[in-house]
């Protein structure tokens, strides 16, 4: 059994390519002064650092070294995607900690700093705020905006498809949703790295910013041991390559380190071999009413996807909708950020 997760906003996408965009929004005077925003209170460069790495040298609570976890996982074949959809891990960014925040605007308030809010919001809707983004190590600042939004987006750091094909779907929809939800999995990083990452493991994807490698890796090995996952031999291959320039990094904090023995020997009961997973994998499936209520999104001519409502764009596993993504119309982004069906 898995143990109790970290709460959002503590101490975080099914993604698709986008063409290459600036990773700068900077804010305008009149978006940065409004009087019609609240402002956080600025985070010191230390604590930022922490909070964005999951201080990923390690701390007290941290001492179990990545190579040491890694050796723990399971190494298996990837299984087949049958089945998997979005939904699978619950509707995009839930309140899974009840903070009455989504968990998307909770990790943004977590990683960035100079973080002010949408007036009325009781400090949920981040506006404009600042991220050093740890994929690319550039300074991107954030302003919320139809045009804006996209260049900070939430990275699943374990992505969901990559989960699914390696021991989630054994996992109980809650603790999909979790998964999903957890902050530990999560971070705030630049947009167009992270369409360019996609559902990539160590084996095919790792950060531009060479000095963030192995805070990444550990993240990811601590995610996946965290979770029951799995790993294939490639994806381990690439962390120990990764992990051989920092022999003494160990898994950051954030609830990596603390999985029981007993959720640590569940892989190799509950996980069966890819060849069985493939009949496994319709078990998850979502429930009936959930398919009744979310119609499959209709094609149109070309590549051209429309949408009826954000509950097929969340049966498709397409949310959340970046304008410029096939599908997205404003009828589908209330409030005219450029994110659809957040």
């Amino acid at each position: 059994m898995l143990l109790p997760l970290s709460a959002c906003g503590g101490a975080d996408t099914d993604t698709t390519a986008l063409p290459s965009e600036s990773t700068s929004a900077a804010a305008t005077p009149s978006e940065s002064s409004s009087p019609s925003e609240t402002t956080a209170p600025d985070a010191s460069p230390s604590d930022n650092a922490s909070a964005q790495s999951g201080t990923g040298s390690g701390s007290s609570d941290a001492s179990v070294a990545a190579v040491d976890m890694l050796a723990t996982l399971s190494v298996k074949g990837r299984a087949p995607k049958t089945g998997y959809a979005r939904t699978q891990f619950g509707a995009a960014w839930s309140d899974v900690d009840h903070n009455g925040c989504d968990t998307r605007n909770d990790i943004l308030k977590r990683d960035m700093t100079n973080v002010t809010f949408k007036y009325g919001t009781h400090d949920c809707v981040v506006k404009t705020g600042t991220l050093n983004d740890p994929y690319t190590g550039k300074t991107i600042n954030f302003v919320r905006g139809q045009y804006t939004s996209t260049a900070v987006q939430i990275d699943h750091v374990v992505a969901l498809s990559d989960a699914w094909q390696k021991g989630a779907q054994q996992l109980s929809a809650d603790q999909r949703l979790q998964l999903a939800n957890d902050p530990y999995n999560l971070l705030a990083v630049d947009g167009p790295a992270n369409q360019q990452k996609s559902d990539s493991d160590a084996a095919s994807w790792l950060p531009s910013n060479k000095s963030f490698r192995c805070q990444y890796v550990a993240r990811q090995i601590g995610v996946k041991h965290k979770y029951a996952l799995w790993v294939t031999q490639a994806e381990k291959d690439a962390m120990t390559n990764v992990l051989s320039s920092c022999p003494g990094q160990t898994v950051p904090d954030g609830g990596g380190v603390v999985a029981s023995s007993s959720a640590a020997s569940q892989p190799a009961q509950a996980a069966p071999a890819p060849a069985q997973t493939t009949q496994a994998a319709p078990a998850p499936a979502p429930a009936p009413a959930q398919t009744q209520a979310a119609p499959a999104p209709t094609q149109q001519s070309g590549s051209d996807v429309y949408y009826q409502n954000c509950s097929a764009v969340r049966a498709a596993g397409k949310a959340p909708l970046y304008q410029g993504q096939p599908g997205y119309s404003k009828k589908l982004d209330r409030d005219g950020d450029g994110i659809a069906c957040e």
